[in-house]
């Protein structure tokens, strides 16, 4: 305590004789500084911000409880993080093409993007998928399409995240039976599937199913692959999305834990043990723009999962409590005004997650505010991710910001902010119930209408955007998918229909549907209906008849 007011004093005059002195001649760029979340930022941060942490309890260990310096012992000193570029575009013959190109540009990992048909359950010849198909992602319609977009890619030495929520048990299964048919079982397969529903409703919008039905196919799914599929991430807790939707990064940390929680308490309520299934839950952070509060962020993050599901779910095992994340650049801080600038904003963002201790990393390309990304564009922002990797040095030692008296203060005040929305959540009655009467959309859409009001009065600089502007013609390329293959993805999608067993077609649907009227888990159900190749829009009608459809409440 004596060395603490021997800072605290010498703090004070610091403060009165040397700045007070600067002031009078240089005034400060602005009267307040805050980070994105709005947490006050102090012109210097000292010993004083840090007395009441204790080593031991608060920061540890690498690899140790409560994980807050990273969920590995050594990090990246044994091996980098994933290198997993997210891409998929018009059919799977076109993402297929581009997986083996990233693969042979050193890509360590796969993530797929399906088209918004797809996610949300429509075959390629509904009406509500004209114009949409192979847009935004890859078109799948069938298992014939799973087989074509995994042709010639070893699924038994490939990792593979799909980014599919609603219809995510669907295409779980067509992940299995195309590794059967390479020879490789299930218990041998490593991946994620996102399959986060919740914050669909809150945030991004791709939900077929009302909660509770929804809730049920994602226990179902922990339930089958924690006895089947032992190596796969059964769920990617998303606070990306939320983030993307206008959140801060408090409420990114404080929305996406609350959504954990649920899915922790779902799966204990139908059965499981917590040490069952929770060593294969991941979560998705998006990396934005605020690079201190970003590392401090993740550091938050893995500190609060941890301490929560020990404390509260008395998890046993430390594997439980670890919190293994994939981190994305933030797309909505791209801007279409001086394209490569991107690439900087894409390389800042990369280095945070890198720092914040991330298992995987995906890089945006400098073209996506225009278009979805050429190969030119990935290849950068693949070789930004190796370059930060193997040319900078900051994975030699782990968590090099610690002790920073910056970083422990925000790692401190994120967990402490974050803490008090999920008290309120947790008042609500779960993050399901604070989603039905609209808390968490309208907290994100206060905050994201925050932001672009600073952004417009120029309070917050957009370089390129609202300062530091240029006169610019368009003169990228651009990747633009070619309307002719949605006809021609339809028509493949009509004579599998002719080929096929249409009589087994009929009979495992039926049993699905008999399963889906009852408490069994569906993931076999839809495995067989997938082996005799009925479609997706099928599978899900056919889950829909039973389900229903879920309608968003007006909270505005």
């Amino acid at each position: 305590m004596v060395e603490e007011k021997d800072v605290s004093e010498s703090l004070k005059e610091w403060d009165e004789k040397v700045v007070g002195k600067t002031l009078e001649r240089f005034p400060e760029r602005k009267k307040e500084f805050a980070t994105i979340s709005g947490i006050p930022v102090k012109r210097l941060y000292s010993p004083v911000d840090t007395a009441d942490i204790d080593y031991n309890r608060d920061v540890g260990f690498p690899g140790a409880y409560p994980f807050t310096r990273g969920v590995q012992p050594t990090m990246y000193r044994g091996r980098f993080w994933t290198m997993r570029q997210y891409s998929g575009f018009a059919t799977a013959k076109e993402t297929n093409e581009r997986f083996k190109f990233l693969l042979e540009q050193g890509q360590t990992g796969l993530s797929v993007a399906f088209d918004l048909p797809t996610q949300i359950g429509y075959d390629s010849d509904h009406p509500l998928a004209q114009g949409e198909v192979g847009k935004v992602g890859v078109a799948i319609d069938s298992l014939a399409d799973m087989e074509v977009l995994f042709d010639s890619i070893p699924l038994d030495k490939v990792s593979t995240s799909m980014t599919i929520n609603a219809p995510a048990s669907v295409l779980l299964a067509m992940y299995i039976v195309v590794a059967e048919k390479q020879g490789v079982p299930m218990e041998k397969l490593r991946g994620t599937v996102q399959n986060d529903i919740l914050k669909e409703y809150a945030a991004r919008g791709t939900y077929i199913f009302p909660p509770q039905p929804s809730m049920r196919l994602t226990t179902d799914i922990f339930r089958f692959c924690s006895e089947k599929m032992p190596l796969w991430n059964t769920i990617s807790i998303s606070g990306y999305h939320l983030r993307e939707a206008g959140s801060t990064a408090v409420q990114e940390v404080a929305f996406t834990i609350a959504d954990g929680i649920a899915y922790v308490e779902s799966a204990i309520k139908s059965g499981l043990d917590v040490d069952a299934f929770a060593s294969r839950l991941s979560f998705f952070f998006g990396s934005h723009s605020d690079f201190l509060e970003e590392i401090a962020k993740f550091r938050a993050a893995r500190r609060l999962w941890a301490r929560i599901m020990k404390e509260r779910f008395n998890a046993k095992s430390d594997r439980s409590t670890r919190m293994r994340f994939h981190t994305q650049t933030a797309g909505c801080t791209l801007t279409a005004q001086q394209p490569d600038n991107n690439i900087v904003r894409v390389t800042m963002q990369a280095l945070q997650a890198v720092l914040g201790g991330t298992q995987s990393l995906h890089t945006n390309s400098r073209d996506e505010a225009l278009s979805l990304p050429t190969e030119d564009s990935v290849q950068i922002a693949l070789r930004t991710q190796q370059i930060i990797a193997y040319e900078s040095g900051v994975g030699d030692t782990i968590d090099p910001l610690a002790g920073s008296y910056y970083i422990e203060y925000l790692t401190n005040e994120i967990e402490r902010l974050a803490t008090e929305y999920i008290k309120k959540i947790d008042s609500m009655g779960g993050a399901p119930a604070a989603i039905e009467q609209g808390y968490i959309q309208k907290e994100i859409h206060a905050a994201a209408y925050a932001f672009q009001r600073a952004v417009d009065s120029g309070e917050r600089v957009v370089v390129g955007v609202n300062k530091f502007t240029v006169k610019e013609e368009q003169s990228m390329e651009y990747l633009r998918v070619n309307p002719q293959i949605e006809r021609e993805q339809v028509e493949r999608l009509m004579a599998l229909k002719q080929d096929r067993d249409g009589a087994k077609v009929e009979a495992t649907l039926k049993a699905l549907k008999q399963c889906a009227e009852g408490t069994e888990n569906l993931m076999p159900y839809i495995i067989d209906a997938v082996k005799a190749y009925a479609t997706l829009g099928e599978i899900c009608d056919v889950l829909r008849s039973v389900f229903g459809e879920y309608k968003a409440p007006d909270i505005l």
